[in-house]
């Protein structure tokens, strides 16, 4: 059986320019590539496109991870594949991987078996910069505001009220809290600081909810790197960073255009974790395909009570796009792992462990469509070892909620392993009706939106946080009160322990940090012991990552 990467090495795909004008009738002079294989869309021709009132937005989102896989971004290029294999002008949208998980054990995002976007390497080591572009931006303000303390510190900030941190694009545990400007005076003042990775940044978060360059550099205006003396807000503006960021992400900004193994075109750009940010693809990508394809499939990060809330509360809440429908992805195996069964003893059929692990998708399908009203399908990402009886035992649960459930076997054979996704998820947007809406309302105060997700989404009794932490929200509402609220959680359970499978209830919810995002316009929940700078495993997928003597690259999944 070949790997991924070995599928994707021994594919054939388009040189993009001529596939972009095939397939989009998007010009060669707005096009700018890098390489024969991939682009970035200049945005003024996007920006100028004509709506299309007839385009569909598709939400792909999963049922709570497990360590048996979900396959939710390869149901996402399968499925855009089946759309386009039955005539449907289609779009796939997907965010960038980050270094982090590349090197440490995730893996990467771009699909897997026969439903990949390629280049593949390309898409997973670097692309084409835009991840090292955010960085910079980032690094830029913190090295501004640490030099402003040095050079006099007219603004009077409080050096133990400083709150932006320095970020990189990997795994390193060791950086999470370190003690910067050492070495004497000439080195600035000694303080305690920190990494996030790059995906928790809040300019990523900014980079993917900005709707033009003009509005990126209003967004970045409104940072808040810290506090002075008086506790008043210092923001990137007030230290003049804000013009020098832009321009750091002015080619970041663009669309990076690519394509499936079966040529179905691809915006990938962007990428937020959904566990510690807000996990969408951006908006620009977005909004662009809605205006190029009849049918557009984005993806959200990890499980519905995650990347779909957020998608929904704050991507759509801010952009204005609303799906048509959405495709909730779950395979046999990571079911019966919710119902206790132990990770070697998957390829078993286990009808009891299945119908006790089915709590998890239950609640995830309750969720989409009762708390935002929107049609869903349930689709089965094959394995072999899937026995008929398993099948049908999950058709039969389904049933009642009236609710397709379609076996999809895009890994193995790509775009036609997907056709009957497509055509169901084709019908369901034609004739069933959505009565969208959001969880909460923006006037609600900050301590009843997040207890509000807690309660109706993960299935928690109440909400918690120590006096410090209500402090904090209780001075955010103030002014920030309108903000919807990010919630940063373990992306394994419904509840705040990872251990906790199925569909924990009557859980607490513990607040352990709160954080302001005022140029993403949010307010971030740091809960239970979620960390927002990870960690490397006992043994990091780097360890077998090579490359060989003529160039070519080795181990990457």
């Amino acid at each position: 059986m070949l790997s991924d990467i070995e599928i994707a090495q021994l594919a054939t795909p388009k040189r993009i320019i001529p596939l972009a004008a095939e397939k989009l009738g998007i010009p060669d002079e707005v096009l700018e590539p890098y390489g024969h294989f991939k682009a970035k869309v200049d945005l003024a021709y996007l920006d100028n496109l004509p709506a299309n009132p007839n385009s569909k937005l598709i939400l792909v989102t999963a049922i709570s991870p497990t360590p048996a896989g979900e396959g939710k971004t390869t149901t996402s290029v399968g499925l855009g594949d089946g759309l386009s294999r039955i005539g449907k002008k289609t779009i796939i949208c997907l965010r960038e991987p980050s270094l982090g998980p590349v090197f440490g054990m995730k893996g990467g995002a771009a699909g897997g078996g026969y439903a990949q976007v390629v280049p593949m390497e390309d898409i997973n080591l670097h692309f084409t910069g835009d991840f090292s572009a955010i960085a910079l931006a980032n690094n830029l303000l913190a090295a501004l505001l640490d030099n402003h303390i040095h050079q006099g510190n007219t603004l009077g900030i409080d050096v133990r009220r400083v709150t932006w941190k320095r970020v990189v694009d990997m795994n390193d545990r060791a950086l999470r809290d370190i003690v910067v400007s050492l070495g004497g005076i000439s080195n600035g003042y000694p303080r305690a600081d920190g990494f996030d990775i790059v995906v928790a940044s809040e300019v990523m978060a900014i980079f993917c909810l900005a709707t033009s360059l003009h509005d990126l550099k209003e967004r970045l205006g409104n940072i808040v790197v810290g506090y002075t003396y008086e506790r008043s807000p210092v923001r990137a503006r007030d230290l003049n960073a804000h013009g020098a960021m832009a321009v750091l992400l002015k080619d970041a900004i663009k669309p990076n255009l690519v394509q499936t193994l079966e040529h179905t075109p691809a915006f990938i750009h962007g990428g937020p974790f959904a566990n510690i940010a807000h996990g969408c693809n951006s908006v620009t990508a977005t909004k662009s395909a809605l205006k190029l394809a009849d049918y557009v499939v984005t993806e959200a990060g990890f499980g519905a009570d995650l990347g779909a809330e957020k998608f929904i509360d704050i991507k759509c809440r801010k952009s204005g796009l609303r799906p048509s429908a959405v495709v909730l992805v779950a395979t046999l195996r990571a079911l019966k792992y919710h119902g206790g069964v132990d990770l070697k003893e998957l390829n078993q059929e286990n009808l009891e462990a299945l119908e006790k692990g089915f709590a998890n998708l239950e609640r995830h399908v309750r969720n989409i469509r009762e708390h935002y009203g929107l049609p869903c399908v349930v689709g089965i990402n094959h394995f072999t070892y899937d026995t008929e009886a398993e099948i049908n035992l999950l058709k039969h649960k389904l049933a009642p909620y009236g609710v397709p459930v379609v076996v999809s076997k895009h890994w193995a054979e790509g775009g036609k392993g997907a056709e009957e996704l497509a055509k169901v998820v084709v019908e369901i947007t034609e004739t069933e009706h959505s009565d969208f809406h959001f969880l909460y309302e923006d006037e609600q105060p900050l301590w009843d939106k997040m207890k509000t997700i807690a309660t109706k989404i993960y299935g928690a009794s109440d909400i918690t946080a120590d006096t410090d932490v209500r402090n904090k929200i209780k001075k955010l509402q103030e002014e920030y009160g309108h903000y919807p609220v990010c919630v940063a959680k373990t992306q394994y359970s419904f509840s705040t322990d990872p251990k906790l499978r199925g569909a924990p209830s009557g859980h607490v919810v513990n607040i352990r940090e709160v954080r302001l995002a005022a140029g993403a316009e949010f307010v971030v929940m740091v809960c239970g012991d979620i960390m927002t700078m990870p960690g490397l495993p006992k043994v990091p997928s780097a360890e077998k990552i090579d490359i060989d003597e003529n160039g070519k690259v080795v181990g990457l999944f």
